[in-house]
């Protein structure tokens, strides 16, 4: 498990999207579920582990500056996990290469947003 969309938590690594999770890890077993993986780690997002971090930086300005952790979750929340600013990256990056925006927009939405996908598509379709 990891996150591919970027988060500012201490337990995340906020390149990777890698998590520190001891049940991902050295406390893994067959009999653990998914259910009990996706528990664990909501429990985690609720309550950070800054001592025991993916993200030293992260972790340390959670220790020293609350605050200032809190306003760049909420930045990052609001830049990396917010649909409509996702969409508009996207349909910006397909414009910038020279496809039409009401085209470009067809072909993201066929493709679920994938962007690699829409592409192949409107170039197919050149």
């Amino acid at each position: 498990m990891k996150y591919d969309t970027k988060i500012w938590h201490p337990n995340i690594s906020s390149v990777t999207g890698a998590i520190c999770l001891d049940i991902l890890k050295n406390e893994w077993t067959p009999a653990l579920t998914i259910r009990t993986a996706l528990i664990s780690l909501q429990a985690l997002m609720c309550n950070p582990v800054p001592d025991d971090p993916q993200d030293a930086q992260v972790a340390s300005q959670y220790k020293t500056d609350i605050k200032l952790f809190n306003e760049t979750a909420k930045f990052w929340t609001e830049e990396y996990a917010n649909p409509k600013k996702i969409i508009n990256k996207k349909l910006q990056k397909l414009i910038d290469m020279g496809f039409d925006n009401k085209v470009a927009l067809e072909a993201l939405t066929k493709c679920n947003m994938d962007e690699e996908k829409a592409i192949n598509i409107l170039l197919k379709d050149l």
